[in-house]
């Protein structure tokens, strides 16, 4: 049987497993947006030199069998000096059919691939939310979600360790 198997995959053809593997995007949309001029009129009426930072985060929830949603949440916060210009923060959602695929793939796909497809979007409103409030645009250098993933997992595995247990599944990575 596993013969066949491999013959099959060597042939170009799918494995079983393999056929059963499904990823499609359903739905992208905008689940929450704040934009915040803390100092108001105020802001425009002076010299800045601003100093951006941003925080990035993703929250994972299984809505039924096959379907995740995947929320990537961006704060961009501009200062100057000590005093915030101002902030926002986008929470970009996607709701995404996963299907026969478990452990570390499952885990990759939700923490790294579904953040990858929602980045662009969460950007874009981010540089639009920034022009519309008067400031100058503001384009959001790419992030490597692949990067974040492994280190999250790294960071996981020497927690398990450091605490007796040992897990190699990326269960930990899939909620944030």
């Amino acid at each position: 049987m596993t013969e066949e198997n491999n013959q099959v995959a060597a042939e170009g053809q799918a494995s079983p497993n393999e056929e059963n593997r499904q990823f499609s995007v359903k739905r992208i949309y905008l689940k929450d947006l704040s934009f915040e001029t803390p100092q108001g009129t105020e802001t425009f009426n002076k010299q800045w030199k601003p100093q951006v930072s941003q925080d990035v985060s993703t929250k994972t929830s299984k809505l039924d069998a096959d379907h995740y949603e995947v929320v990537l949440t961006v704060t961009v916060t501009v200062k100057d000096g000590e005093s915030t210009i101002y902030l926002a923060e986008v929470q970009q959602a996607g709701i995404f059919l996963v299907g026969g695929v478990e452990g570390v793939q499952l885990a990759h796909l939700l923490n790294s691939l579904c953040p990858n497809i929602l980045f662009p979007y969460a950007r874009e409103v981010i540089d639009n939310v920034a022009t519309k409030g008067s400031f100058p645009a503001l384009m959001l250098p790419p992030l490597n979600f692949d990067a974040l993933f492994q280190q999250a997992l790294a960071q996981a595995k020497a927690k398990a360790e450091a605490e007796g247990k040992t897990s190699d599944d990326g269960e930990e990575v899939v909620s944030h």
